[in-house]
């Protein structure tokens, strides 16, 4: 039985080739879109800050937890805060 090009039933390189070199690329062309209509975890929606502990190390910390968090001293000087990190200076 012939098609309408006038050739047989057999798969030639011609027309197989084609065919190959499309599907390797099949998966390409998903990675371009992503799902956004995915829920993200409740970690990732919040939004995190680095802050610094009193032996110099940093942190990154829940910008909720800081929001929730009691102040015990606000504006203090150079001179408090090294002496909390304990970095005394005599300058």
């Amino acid at each position: 039985m012939k098609n309408k090009f006038g050739k047989g039933n057999q798969l030639s390189r011609r027309g197989f080739l084609p065919i190959l070199g499309g599907s390797l690329l099949l998966p390409f062309l998903g990675m371009g879109s992503q799902n956004k209509s995915s829920t993200k975890p409740q970690d990732e929606e919040e939004g995190y800050q680095t802050l610094l502990k009193p032996d110099g190390t940093t942190v990154k910390v829940k910008v909720s937890t800081i929001k929730e968090s009691k102040i015990i001293k606000k504006d203090i000087s150079n001179k408090s805060f090294l002496k909390w990190l304990g970095k005394n200076s005599n300058v």
